[in-house]
């Protein structure tokens, strides 16, 4: 009598939940671009485009502008922030520069030095108007 097992095939699950990581101790000197959610706990010095969700970690480090659809900050911001869904700036945060957004969200402790503009539907989301 032969047994035959049957093996299946695994495809790679991917979902819109993919991201990217640069791990702590990591540092990058360049732009950035990418389509996915990105997760920043090294530094980077260079600008961000991103059609997903930024998490700048509590050792997180950006100097450079952001252009993403959401952002949550925990660690530090040294640029300019175009976001155009919301962004929430945690408690651990330090953020320099100017921010353009649908929504904000500030927790108490987290430190914000720069202006505040709020997107509407008609507005185009550059820092240049």
């Amino acid at each position: 009598m032969k047994i035959m097992s049957k093996s299946r095939e695994t495809t790679p699950y991917t979902t819109s939940g993919t991201h990217n990581i640069l791990a702590s101790g990591t540092q990058l000197k360049g732009d950035i671009s990418s389509e996915e959610d990105f997760r920043i706990d090294g530094a980077i010095e260079g600008n961000i485009q991103c059609r997903g969700k930024i998490i700048v970690g509590q050792s997180g480090c950006v100097i450079g502008n952001i252009n993403c659809s959401n952002i949550d900050l925990f660690g530090k911001v040294k640029g300019n922030i175009i976001c155009s869904e919301n962004i929430v700036l945690k408690a651990s945060s330090l953020l320099t520069g100017e921010i353009k957004t649908r929504t904000i969200e500030i927790e108490p402790g987290a430190n914000f030095e720069g202006t505040c503009s709020m997107l509407n539907n008609s507005a185009t989301g550059s820092l240049d108007e």
